[in-house]
């Protein structure tokens, strides 16, 4: 039996898989927890898990600040604000939280969210076997690879955040040498070559929770699409609801989408509009997903063979909407520029050709045969 810490970032995309293979984990005798922040990351965890909380004081702050800054930012320009603005202070503002809850709970590895960087920093200062836990597949094809300025910029910045805390810097900080495990499969990220070390397990989610009550007498017996901009940009544009009410008025295919009433308070009939949904339980009953293209959607989608639209926004986004596309899973629309007419188009396509579904089919297979969270579970019990 091991102790084995979860060190994860406050983002519900990056909490989501470690619930997956800590159950897988618990289930093979071993001791888990959690280090993080309590407000955001307790919500997410099952009852009774263990937490070490780090200090919620600070970050709110810092969180707050990067979204309402951020909130315009596109592009590149996106991936800089975010490293600048919210990564690195996030790194900082962990490390002491982390080095207590190391040296109070005594784990014998740590699995680490590639964007909870203080977690990589305290596991090296340690001495400790370590996992990246890659919940997002974006930077495994360094999207920096065109912008060599930038890229350049930002080895820089993560030297100089592993510096301050006294290491001798690498360059790529979050990958550990031990352990990657990678939450996708080639079939949708590309094929490789990929180091030996890294675990292309597929989407976790055995284990979490499908989600709380749904009418599901509402549905109707015809083609059912999802629309969906994730837990952060929910409310990001009023103006993309606007069009979506438009593209799919009278259309053939039910609309489910979540989002807040303020963002469609008159929905069309054949809309319905819900706060939040149970995604895990209602992906079974769908046909088609209109998606910003986090990553956590994009793969459980996928998972159940559904084909995607996606509007990419910021960060992330526009790596995995490429890597839909590229996979023929999908089709990649422009967010800002997002038409009635061309959304509806694009629902038609993938909706009536089967060439959409029968990619988002063998990348659902890639996943199945992959493990999930028990083949995860396996490779983080190695680490010892």
């Amino acid at each position: 039996m091991a102790r084995l810490l979860f060190v994860v970032p406050p983002l519900v995309g990056h909490v989501n898989p470690t619930v997956a293979v800590a159950s897988a984990l618990r289930a093979r005798g071993h001791d888990v927890a959690w280090v993080a922040h309590p407000t955001a990351v307790r919500p997410l965890l099952p009852a009774g898990a263990e937490l070490l909380p780090l200090p919620d004081e600070g970050h709110a702050e810092v969180a707050a600040r990067a979204a309402a800054e951020g909130s315009a930012v596109r592009g590149l320009a996106s991936i800089q604000f975010f490293l600048e603005r919210f990564l690195v202070p996030l790194a900082h503002h962990m490390v002491p939280g982390v080095r207590d809850a190391v040296d109070a709970w005594r784990p014998d590895a740590l699995i680490v969210d590639q964007q909870a960087l203080a977690g990589a920093i305290v596991a090296r200062e340690r001495g400790l076997p370590w996992a990246t836990s890659a919940t997002t597949s974006a930077e495994l094809v360094d999207p920096l690879a065109s912008f060599p300025k930038v890229a350049a910029w930002r080895t820089g910045l993560l030297r100089d955040l592993q510096a301050a805390h006294g290491l001798d810097p690498v360059d790529e900080p979050g990958w550990s040498p031990h352990l990657v495990l990678v939450f996708s499969t080639p079939a949708l990220v590309g094929p490789g070559p990929w180091p030996p070390h890294w675990a292309f397990v597929g989407p976790a989610v055995a284990g979490r929770s499908p989600g709380g009550p749904f009418p599901w007498d509402a549905l109707e017996d015809r083609p059912r699409v999802l629309v969906s901009l994730g837990t952060v940009s929910t409310t990001r544009q009023r103006r993309f609801y606007d069009v979506v009410a438009e593209a799919v008025q009278g259309a053939p295919w039910q609309t489910i989408v979540s989002a807040p009433q303020e963002m469609l308070p008159e929905p069309p009939a054949g809309v319905l509009r819900f706060d939040r949904v149970p995604q895990l339980a209602l992906l079974p009953h769908l046909h088609a997903v209109v998606t910003h293209g986090g990553h956590n959607t994009v793969c459980e989608a996928l998972s159940h063979g559904l084909p995607l639209v996606v509007t990419p926004i910021r960060d992330d986004q526009p790596v995995v909407a490429h890597q839909v596309v590229q996979a023929g899973a999908g089709l990649r629309l422009s967010f800002g520029r997002l038409r009635p007419a061309e959304l509806r188009d694009a629902l038609r396509r993938v909706l009536d050709d089967p060439s959409h579904r029968e990619a988002a089919a063998r990348v659902a297979e890639s996943f199945r045969a992959a493990g999930g969270a028990d083949a995860a579970a396996l490779r983080v019990e190695a680490l010892g």
